[in-house]
């Protein structure tokens, strides 16, 4: 734009510049004593924009507190949790005395719980749970830690039910009939009856015997035994889905004796079988087993449904309270524990023993009452932890307790 001071051009844009100058000292005055002052300065413009940033106030970066270092423990109290659990497992009672009816020595109580397994600081268990050790009717493969333990005994039942008791401490025997199976020696029967008599008659410990897993064999000779040791409080070792399950109910029922109900893992197979045994047998005389898999063969499995079911009985799952069984034994099977491996696997005459303990001491924490067992070894370790977890919180001496909480490691 051409400059003419003395033309109308001129008047205009003094006219422009004084009302800009104006509503920019109007816009500015709000901002206190901070002013904008513009000296000499001609501005020819179609528009003018005013940028103003505030200025930058610097960060105060507080200085760190300092905290004294503790030179205590704090005193705090500690208030054991209350829970409340709506179920109970029904008490199972095992063998009978002569005044009852028997020929025991003594008789074991098991289950009767209200509380996980060993939660002392709620309840302290009615009863421990129990350990049988297996003894057989005839001689079968077994691994050499095995055979070491029993090797004057192993083809004689009453002898071997005998050291069971007397040398291992035993709680039960658990005869397992095998040689009735009809592809090994298809003993009748009245045979397997003679042997139940034999190692009744060496020890005074109650009695579990087993079949051979043939659904109609097994049958006949429980009937047989039933029969003619009514009375004894005997626990069959087992009935299962595939079995006649009513004529196996009413046979036990009739007799008086207890059963192992035997189930794959699966709860509602376990529900099913009991509710289908409560028609003939009370329940009260009813255990339940629902598949021990070893260590390293599916014992997180087993150990999974057997914390299922105690945990669901006590919640009020009727068809459940019952105290649970564990074939232990079951770690036998697998291969670790007895065959020859690399050194870094140890001695197998040790690792067999050690595999059916970790085998039995996992379910253990899981709620079982009856333990079947083999080697005498992995019994004395589950009953000695045993002993260690019934004891209540007030019967462990206080620098017991103090020296693991400040324990180094």
């Amino acid at each position: 734009m051409a400059r003419d001071e003395g033309g109308e051009g001129a008047n205009i844009q003094r006219l422009l510049a004084s009302l800009i100058g104006e509503e920019l000292a109007k816009a500015l005055g709000d901002l206190g004593e901070n002013e904008l002052v513009l000296e000499g300065v001609e501005i020819s413009a179609d528009e003018l924009e005013f940028i103003i940033q505030p200025p930058a106030v610097p960060k105060v970066i507080p200085k760190p507190e300092v905290v004294a270092k503790p030179r205590e423990l704090l005193a705090e109290k500690f208030e054991i949790p209350k829970m409340e659990w709506t179920g109970s497992v029904v008490e199972v009672k095992l063998g009978a005395t002569r005044s009852e009816g028997g020929t025991r020595g003594n008789t074991i109580i098991i289950g009767g719980e209200k509380a996980p397994a060993f939660y002392t600081f709620i309840e302290n268990p009615k009863h421990r749970p129990a350990i049988s050790l297996d003894i057989f009717d005839t001689k079968i493969r077994l691994a050499k830690a095995v055979r070491l333990a029993y090797q004057d005994v192993l083809d004689n039942p009453p002898e071997w039910a005998r050291m069971c008791v007397e040398k291992y401490g035993a709680d039960m025997v658990n005869l397992h009939l095998v040689s009735i199976d009809p592809l090994i020696e298809d003993t009748p029967p009245s045979k397997a009856a003679e042997t139940v008599a034999e190692v009744l008659e060496a020890v005074s410990v109650p009695l579990c015997i087993g079949g051979c897993g043939d659904p109609v064999k097994d049958l006949k000779v429980f009937k047989k035994i039933a029969e003619d040791f009514k009375g004894e409080r005997l626990l069959i070792n087992s009935v299962t889905l595939d079995m006649d399950i009513a004529k196996a109910g009413k046979m036990i029922g009739e007799t008086g004796h207890a059963v192992i109900a035997f189930t794959s893992m699966d709860l509602n197979h376990a529900r099913e079988l009991n509710r289908k045994l409560y028609d003939y047998v009370p329940k009260d005389s009813i255990v339940m087993d629902t598949t021990t898999a070893a260590l390293g063969y599916g014992l997180d499995y087993a150990f999974t449904i057997m914390e299922r079911a105690r945990l669901a009985a006590l919640m009020g799952d009727e068809e459940l309270q019952h105290p649970i069984s564990s074939g232990s034994t079951n770690a036998w099977a697998a291969r670790e524990a007895w065959k020859a491996l690399p050194p870094q696997w140890g001695d197998k005459l040790l690792r067999g023993p050690l595999w059916e303990s970790v085998t039995a001491l996992t379910l253990l924490l899981a709620g079982v009452d009856f333990f079947m067992m083999m080697h005498p070894t992995a019994a004395k370790t589950v009953r000695t932890v045993i002993d260690s977890l019934s004891k209540r919180i007030e019967e462990i001496p206080k620098d017991v307790i103090y020296d693991w909480i400040t324990a180094e490691v």
